[in-house]
């Protein structure tokens, strides 16, 4: 009988090769089907969204994420789709006078974060593009503004993968570190609201936290984030001259007018709230999984391409933050 042993050497490291392959094509099936029984278990109403973070921490730690190459469109969508359904469950009255309520404390915020993370950068030492994108997701809306002003600066992949993990790093703290604080610091609904929407970066993470510390702080929160968010355009506008980028593109955030959209239907169409019924539980699970594949994106190489000095960066200026903003809102709405 004739064995591989008969057949010439080449021969045998062919097939040992193929055999080789097969077995890690086998072990990346494994790994998807895992990943996408982790998601499925996201979509039970016992996981909240801090849960699922962790989750998707897990699950990147433990075997990678096999469809990462589709990650961050997925984010993306998901995260805007569940915004524009959250707009179902709100009043435009009352998101009108959270808006006028915490216009003041976005712009001082805006404009101190950018000041300060551009000054810390320069003593740190970080080259300017990488150091103005994590002071601009600090300042603004975390990832989206990041994604806005990337093309604003001609940044490099390298740069945008920095500021993108300094920001969902410390996004994945503040979802878990927040909602303890508030409750410590005994804050009401609205002061805790209006804090998370100016000292949280990633709209996710400010809606996550607010949703689990309650409905009336979810409504400000959201509220006066995507608010916030609307700054995209004139701080990338000044940041092209700044950089002196002719010609840039400036990313319009349509989704935020998705959710005033769906606000005021809700508001002033009675007809359609049974709908609003359906949509925002569908949102709320949306966000879920937002933060799952937040959390399954942060794998260790991207964790350890942060570097030492943009962490030390996004600490400080976070810290400056959350800080004074959660000072404002007790000294004026204590």
């Amino acid at each position: 009988m004739e064995t591989s042993e008969n057949y010439p050497l080449p021969h045998r490291l062919t097939t040992w090769h193929r055999r080789l392959q097969g077995l890690l094509e086998r072990s990346v099936t494994y790994r998807e089907i895992i990943f996408v029984l982790a998601l499925a278990v996201c979509l039970l109403p016992e996981i909240t969204p801090p849960l699922a973070l962790v989750l998707g921490l897990i699950v990147a730690q433990l075997i990678g994420h096999p469809f990462l190459h589709l990650n961050h469109k997925a984010t993306r969508w998901l995260l805007q789709g569940s915004v524009v359904g959250l707009g179902f469950g709100m009043h435009a009255g009352s998101a009108l006078a959270a808006g006028k309520m915490g216009i003041t404390f976005t712009v001082i915020s805006i404009l101190g974060t950018l000041v300060v993370g551009i000054a810390l950068g320069k003593l740190l030492r970080l080259d300017r593009i990488t150091a103005y994108l994590i002071a601009g997701g600090t300042a603004i809306c975390g990832g989206s503004a990041i994604a806005a002003l990337s093309p604003v600066l001609n940044a490099k992949e390298q740069q945008i993968s920095v500021a993108l993990g300094t920001i969902f790093l410390l996004n994945s703290v503040a979802l878990f570190l927040f909602p303890w604080v508030g409750h410590l610091l005994d804050l009401s609904q609205t002061q805790f609201g209006l804090w998370a929407a100016l000292a949280i970066h990633d709209t996710s993470s400010v809606v996550g936290a607010a949703g689990h510390y309650g409905p009336q702080a979810l409504e400000l929160a959201t509220t006066v984030k995507l608010a916030r968010a609307l700054w995209i355009i004139p701080v990338a506008l000044v940041t092209s001259l700044l950089f002196k980028t002719r010609g840039a593109n400036v990313t319009i955030p349509y989704f935020i007018g998705g959710f005033v959209v769906a606000m005021v239907l809700n508001t002033y169409v009675p007809m359609l709230r049974p709908v609003g019924a359906v949509v925002v539980p569908l949102a709320h699970t949306g966000l879920t999984l937002t933060l799952f594949l937040i959390g399954a994106g942060l794998s260790r190489q991207a964790l350890r391409a942060v570097g030492f000095r943009p962490l030390v960066q996004g600490v400080l200026l976070w810290g400056l933050i959350s800080v004074a903003a959660l000072a404002l809102v007790l000294q004026w709405h204590g």
